[in-house]
């Protein structure tokens, strides 16, 4: 026999109590039905909000990458623009070396293989980097040519420092050589008697002029011809009062016959310096200067320097 149970439904308005009378089997599956549906409902409403934190992480999740994307765009935008200024920088120690040997060839100076191979054998200059890579495409290749040809350029520039700091060198050097060398004349007056073999005025022999004589009133200004030190200054034998200037290189001028010097020995002279007066010292027939210049020891026509 089933078994019942009875519900009695009382109602707060007076009526009559009302009666529901179920099967326990019945219960039971209503009681079931409930706790399956609650349950369903509380996984089903579990889900949803797990669907809805996922959605939100995704969500943040694909913003970052979408940040990071942007970023790594920008970032390869960035070395396209490095590249860029390397592929200048080459440009310009190109433009540099080519500089460079045109003042040597203007100058004549020798050029070495090393000096005119700046870019190693062949002196070749590396290909441009390429800056037309897609910034959606890895940029590592890109990234290790800049590398070396960076090193490269390094080696380079030391190469271009050490071939300007020579050229440097040389042109101070020929600046100094220019300065030095004796190029004007060392004063005033009319010449009595050039460099070369001539009848002494004094013996009426034949006789071998070292110098070049130049007639003028005494204390007529003499000036160093060219760049150099005062090496001596005193009586010189028939040269009277005589200085001597050492202009290095092997070049030295001689000033004689002088009034008065104005210059001591030791003292350092610049070409055009007022150095002593004209004056009739020694052995002379009448003012004048005795101007003579000597190349290694070796007398020379000094009216081969005078350019003025």
């Amino acid at each position: 026999m089933t078994k019942t149970i009875t519900f009695l439904i009382a109602s707060n308005t007076g009526s009559s109590l009302k009666r529901i009378t179920v099967s326990t089997l019945t219960l039971w599956l209503i009681i079931g039905s409930l706790s399956f549906g609650l349950l369903f409902f509380s996984i089903l409403f579990f889900d949803y909000f797990q669907f809805k934190k996922t959605f939100f992480i995704t969500g943040g999740l694909k913003q970052k990458i979408s940040d990071q994307d942007t970023e790594i765009q920008n970032q390869r935008k960035q070395i396209q623009l490095y590249a860029n200024e390397i592929n200048l920088l080459k440009t310009k120690l190109v433009d540099l070396n080519n500089f460079e040997q045109k003042i040597r060839i203007i100058a004549n100076i020798e050029n070495t293989l090393e000096q005119s191979s700046i870019f190693g054998v062949g002196g070749a200059a590396p290909e441009d980097l390429d800056l037309n890579i897609a910034l959606e495409k890895n940029h590592s290749s890109l990234l290790r040519e800049m590398h070396e040809q960076v090193s490269q350029f390094k080696e380079v520039s030391v190469k271009q420092k050490k071939g300007f700091e020579s050229l440097l060198q040389y042109l101070g050097d020929q600046k100094n050589l220019l300065a030095s060398t004796p190029a004007v004349s060392p004063s005033y007056g009319w010449v009595t008697s050039r460099f070369g073999y001539r009848k002494s005025p004094f013996t009426g022999l034949k006789e071998f002029h070292k110098g070049l004589d130049i007639a003028s009133k005494t204390g007529t200004p003499v000036i160093a011809t060219g760049d150099g030190s005062v090496a001596f200054t005193g009586i010189d034998g028939f040269l009277g009062n005589a200085m001597t200037i050492d202009h290095g290189h092997g070049m030295v001028t001689r000033y004689a016959h002088l009034h008065k010097f104005l210059k001591k020995e030791g003292d350092t002279v610049r070409r055009g310096d007022v150095i002593a007066q004209v004056g009739n010292t020694g052995r002379s027939t009448g003012p004048h200067l005795h101007y003579d210049i000597r190349m290694n020891g070796i007398s020379v026509n000094p009216e081969t320097y005078i350019l003025n």
